[in-house]
């Protein structure tokens, strides 16, 4: 019997996993959650989904997530997003 598996956004996973790096390379100021997620949310914003149900689908997700121009355009997004973040803190 197959696990379930839910439906993802593997983006979602995509921009955690590169979202403090970019931080510091951009000397972001301020690491707490709120801004964290402020973060995250304005460049999933701006990101086109990946959304995956079953593991065969994310395998996928991860090889197609690492072609250069998926990269560039998640450091972009979150780039983008940090500068937002930095300019209207909710905090």
């Amino acid at each position: 019997m197959e696990s379930q598996m839910q439906v993802k956004n593997y983006m979602e996973d995509l921009v955690a996993n590169q979202l403090e790096d970019i931080m510091k390379k951009n000397n972001c100021f301020c690491f707490c959650e709120k801004c964290k997620a402020d973060i995250t949310a304005h460049a999933l914003n701006h990101l086109p989904t990946k959304y995956v149900a079953t593991e065969k689908g994310v395998c996928y997700a991860k090889l197609n997530s690492y072609e250069n121009q998926s990269i560039i355009y998640i450091t972009t997004a979150i780039s983008n997003a940090i500068k937002i973040v930095e300019e209207h803190p909710r905090h």
